[in-house]
């Protein structure tokens, strides 16, 4: 058998790190169509926006983007459609758990290195406007100390 040269490309969610104060974070499968896990692999998908709520005892990712790929065409309402988390029960009655507690799911990244295209979720708490300035200003205080020593 050959192996194949696949290239990771990374689909974050940069904006949930700075939204929210995560703790635990988890590994979850992603029921997706061919088209969905082609264009994945190519790069063409989005977190911005997306969340993770419980629909019937189980774990749905919702607004999530996944766009056209390079040859094929997905269509315009299968693009933000709701998708199934896969997860062992254990680990989704502890996120429902969480989640009752006032907790957010916050999807971090697609991983798409292996043969299963996966899902890195991790459990917030929503930052207020205070606490994102601040962590604005240290971050900013940092890349100028670094500049300062660099030179």
């Amino acid at each position: 058998m050959k192996k194949r040269n696949v290239s990771q490309h990374k689909i974050v969610n940069r904006r949930a790190r700075f939204d929210y104060e995560l703790d635990d974070s988890l590994i979850v499968g992603v029921v997706l169509t061919g088209r969905e896990a082609k264009s994945l692999r190519q790069g063409h998908g989005q977190l911005r926006g997306a969340y993770v709520t419980m629909k019937d005892e189980e774990l749905w990712l919702v607004n999530a983007a996944i766009n056209n790929g390079k040859t094929f065409v997905i269509e315009e309402e299968e693009q933000t459609r709701s998708r199934k988390l896969l997860a062992k029960r254990r680990e989704i009655d502890g996120f429902i758990a969480a989640k009752k507690q006032g907790r957010t799911i916050v999807p971090l990244e697609f991983l798409t290195g292996g043969r299963h295209i996966k899902l890195k979720i991790a459990l917030g708490k929503g930052k207020k406007n205070y606490d994102k300035r601040d962590a604005i200003k240290k971050r900013d205080q940092s890349r100028d100390e670094m500049r300062n020593l660099k030179h």
